[in-house]
């Protein structure tokens, strides 16, 4: 049986002007509106604070972890989660921002057959430990990102990352979110350029 929304999405219309002029914005920039933006409306001060934390882990400009890492490990940990809709739409960002038309499917799948960097992968590592076992994270699993280059604020983001998107694959699951359509094809092939 096909997955549904099991709450109610409020009409746009209704909402807080402040939610009101981000879901537009967010429409004008994407031509869409990503479905999460109406699912978690339903409770506005919840919407706030969520994106809030969204935006300080996914759009901060300190730390070496680019917005493609950080789709990554979205994209990576969400597969763990069984979440359909993180793992289509955050996989969507991350081929956007890589690059890279098949990165985001092989990162879902098995992130160390995928075509990234050992940096990369070690990132991953970290945060498919944290989340599938954090309460074994030791001391050494952290040293082992240092040579990479992540300081304890990266492995901090790595591990905050993880932790709230662990929030949102179960959030979406339970409500019954699915993916826009439009994220499926997103980054996988290149964009046709208007003739000049």
């Amino acid at each position: 049986m096909p997955q549904k929304n099991r709450y109610p999405r409020p009409d746009l219309n209704s909402l807080p002007q402040d939610i009101q002029a981000r879901i537009l914005e967010v429409q004008e920039k994407s031509g869409f509106i990503p479905n999460v933006f109406l699912a978690f409306a339903r409770r506005p001060a919840e919407w706030r604070a969520f994106f809030a934390y969204h935006d300080a882990l996914m759009l901060k400009e300190t730390g070496s972890l680019t917005k493609g890492e950080r789709e990554m490990i979205v994209t990576a940990t969400s597969a763990t989660n069984h979440c359909l809709y993180c793992v289509v739409a955050h996989g969507a960002i991350l081929r956007i921002y890589e690059k890279k038309p098949l990165v985001a499917d092989q990162v879902a799948v098995n992130h160390r057959k995928a075509d990234i960097s050992p940096r990369q992968r070690a990132m991953l590592d970290f945060a498919m430990k944290v989340c599938l076992a954090s309460h074994e994270i030791e001391d050494a699993d952290m040293d082992a990102l240092h040579p990479h280059g992540f300081d304890d604020e990266d492995i901090w983001d790595i591990t905050a990352i993880t932790a709230f998107f662990g929030l949102s694959n179960r959030m979406a699951n339970v409500t019954g979110m699915l993916p826009n359509p439009e994220f499926y094809l997103l980054g996988r092939v290149p964009k046709v350029k208007a003739a000049a």
